[in-house]
This record gives C-alpha cells, sequence and structure tokens, in this order.
C-alpha cells in the first residue's frame, strides 16, 4: 500500500511538472511588404517556443480579413504597406477585432508615426533595427496589456509636439504626393478646386516649406502623412 501511495505521489508531481511547463501559445499576425523581411522575421519568431506565426501578409488590404479568419493574439504591422497603411489597419483591426493587441514595426522611426499609432489602438510601437530578442519580449508584454514604445522614439514624439496639420490638409497632401494637379485633387478628395488651393496654402504654411510638394516631404518626414 505504501508503494502505490508512493507511485501515486511521484505520477502527481510529474502532472505538475508538466502543467507547470505548458505555455499557452500566443498566435502572430504579421504584415511586411519586403518578402525577405518577412520571411526572416516569421523565421526567428517561430523559434520561439510559445510563437505561432498563423499569417503571414504583404498588403495592407489583407490584414483584417485575415485576422478575422485566423484570430491572432497579437499583430505584428509595418506602417508602409501597398493597400491600406498598417497605421489604418490597426485602427480597423481596434474595431473589428478588439482583442487581438497590435505592435507596430518600421524602419521609419517618425514621431508623427507614433503618435497616430497610439491613437489608432496600437499596443507597441518598434524600430526595425533591434535585436529580435526584444522583440519577442514586446509581444508577450502587449499581450499581458502593458504598452511598449521605442524609448528614444518616445522622446522625440513629447519634443516634437502634435500633428499641426488638419485631417483635410492631409487628405490634399495625401492625394498631391504624386504630383497631381489641383484638378486632379480636387476630384479625388471631392472639393472644389478654390479650396484644394486654400488647404494646400495653410499646409504649405504649417510646414514652412516654399510649395506643394517640399510640403508634402515635409509631413511625411515627420509622419504628419
Amino acid at each position: 500500500m505504501n508503494d502505490a501511495k508512493g507511485a501515486e505521489g511521484v505520477e502527481g508531481v510529474e502532472g505538475v511538472a508538466e502543467a507547470e511547463g505548458t505555455k499557452d501559445v500566443i498566435k502572430l499576425l504579421l504584415a511586411e511588404d519586403q518578402g525577405m523581411m518577412r520571411g526572416a522575421l516569421a523565421l526567428l519568431l517561430g523559434l520561439e517556443d510559445d510563437f505561432e506565426i498563423v499569417a503571414q501578409l504583404g498588403n495592407g488590404d489583407e490584414i483584417v480579413p485575415r485576422a478575422l479568419e485566423t484570430r491572432p493574439d497579437v499583430a505584428l504591422l509595418d506602417i508602409e504597406l501597398p493597400g491600406r497603411s498598417g497605421l489604418d489597419a490597426a485602427a480597423a483591426l481596434r474595431e473589428a477585432l478588439p482583442e487581438c493587441q497590435v505592435l507596430i514595426l518600421t524602419t521609419f522611426g517618425r514621431p508623427g508615426y507614433l503618435r497616430r499609432a497610439m491613437e489608432a489602438g496600437a499596443a507597441g510601437f518598434l524600430v526595425k533595427d533591434g535585436p529580435v530578442e526584444e522583440l519577442a519580449v514586446a509581444i508577450r508584454r502587449v499581450l499581458a496589456g502593458e504598452r511598449v514604445i521605442d524609448p528614444g522614439l518616445a522622446a522625440a514624439a513629447l519634443s516634437a509636439g502634435p500633428n499641426p496639420l488638419t485631417q483635410r490638409e492631409r487628405d490634399v497632401l495625401s492625394a498631391a504626393v504624386d504630383g497631381a494637379t489641383v484638378a486632379d485633387i480636387a476630384a479625388k478628395v471631392h472639393l472644389s478646386p478654390a479650396t484644394v488651393r486654400n488647404y494646400l496654402s495653410s499646409a504649405i504654411g504649417k510646414t514652412q516649406t516654399r510649395n506643394r510638394m517640399e510640403a508634402v516631404r515635409a509631413a511625411r518626414q515627420n509622419g504628419w502623412l
């Protein structure tokens, strides 16, 4: 009888140890337009015992549909994607799948992007030049309800101040990115040419530039578009 009790005790200890060693799998969606970068990130993150890459995407328009299909715990989004930007997708994910945490990964550490990411509901914002070990830690932190932001970028965002451009000014400048004429811009944003000129003039003044193309460049460099 003592032997039986001893065996039960050993089995009980082994069961506890096995349960303690079990980790919940964290499902990840990865959106990155550069195939080599996307593949490398997926490979490195896949080495973590508790990570599972459930979707790899190269186009922003695919993010929400695939997220609804695969139900990731964390979505890792680049900002500049074909189709919908990572920032726009982050806002859409917050509405469509609020339990999914969004972590923005970008080459462009611009203060304006950080502000827009936070407004879109992102839980984290990191630049891509950090080690993958830090990214793995950040994923677990955002899933635990923390907010993770690159320290240097956070300081730059505080010193840079808010985006000075109104939504309409951003719309007009975005429509002017490819060197479109005033008439083309007016058609895209459904405004009169005179109103477009007024918004362009205001944006040029706020960006302290000489023309609309310089205003576009300045706004993009600051992450305002």
